[in-house]
C-alpha cells in the first residue's frame, strides 16, 4: 500500500485532497513559507510547531472586506488559543510584503500570530482550498494535532466569514480526548471514551 507521501509524488500536480479525499484524519501537508510575524519577515514551516496544536486558517486576499473581520477576531482570541497550546497561523496567496503593508499601514495592526505567504498557491492547493479559476483560496480552517494529523476542517465560500468561537470550541473538544456530544462546550460533561 502506498503512503500519502508516495501518492503525492504520483499525483501529477493534483492536491493531496483531490488525490486522497478529505484531509481529516490524515497527516497535514507540510509547508515552508515566508511569513510576516512579530514585525518582521521570516521563514516558518509547519514542522516548527511539532508538539503543539496548530490552527491554520486561510483567507482569500489582503485589503478586502470580510477577511480583516476574521483576522482581527482570531487576534482578539489569540491568548485563548495560546493557553490551549495551539499556534494560530493565518495565510493567503498574497506576498509577505502585502501582509506587512496591511498590518503596518492598512489598519490590521500588530498580530499575535504569523501570516504566511502562499504566493505560489501550493499550500492552498495541497490543502484542497485553491479556487483555480480565481487564483485565490477559500476560507479554510484546519485544526492540526501535536503529531501533525488534521483533526478538523471548515471551509467557507468567499462571502461568509467563519466563527472563531466555533474553531476554539472544536479545539477544546478534541483536546479532551473524549467523545463530545453536539454543541459541547468546556465545562460540560463529555460522553467518555
Amino acid at each position: 500500500m502506498a503512503t500519502i507521501t508516495e501518492k503525492k509524488v504520483s499525483m501529477n500536480g493534483s492536491s493531496l485532497a483531490e488525490c486522497c479525499g478529505p484531509l481529516v484524519s490524515r497527516m497535514a501537508p507540510q509547508f515552508k513559507a515566508q511569513a510576516y510575524a512579530d514585525g518582521q519577515i521570516q521563514e516558518i514551516s509547519l514542522s516548527d510547531y511539532k508538539g503543539k496544536w496548530v490552527v491554520l486558517f486561510f483567507y482569500p486576499l489582503d485589503f478586502t472586506f470580510v477577511c480583516p473581520t476574521e483576522i482581527l477576531e482570531f487576534n482578539k482570541k489569540a491568548d485563548e488559543f495560546k493557553k490551549k497550546n495551539a499556534q494560530l497561523i493565518g495565510g493567503s496567496i498574497d506576498s509577505v510584503y502585502s501582509h506587512k503593508s496591511w498590518c503596518e499601514q492598512g489598519g490590521l495592526g500588530k498580530l499575535n500570530f504569523p501570516l504566511i505567504s502562499d504566493i505560489t498557491k501550493k499550500i492552498s492547493q495541497d490543502y484542497g482550498i485553491l479556487l483555480d479559476d480565481k487564483g485565490i483560496s477559500l476560507r479554510g480552517t484546519f485544526i492540526i494535532d501535536p503529531e501533525g494529523k488534521v483533526r478538523a476542517t471548515t471551509i467557507h465560500d468567499l462571502q461568509v466569514g467563519r466563527s472563531v468561537d466555533e474553531t476554539l470550541r472544536v479545539l477544546n473538544a478534541f483536546q479532551t480526548g473524549e467523545l463530545c456530544p453536539v454543541s459541547w462546550t468546556p465545562g460540560q460533561k463529555t460522553l467518555g471514551k
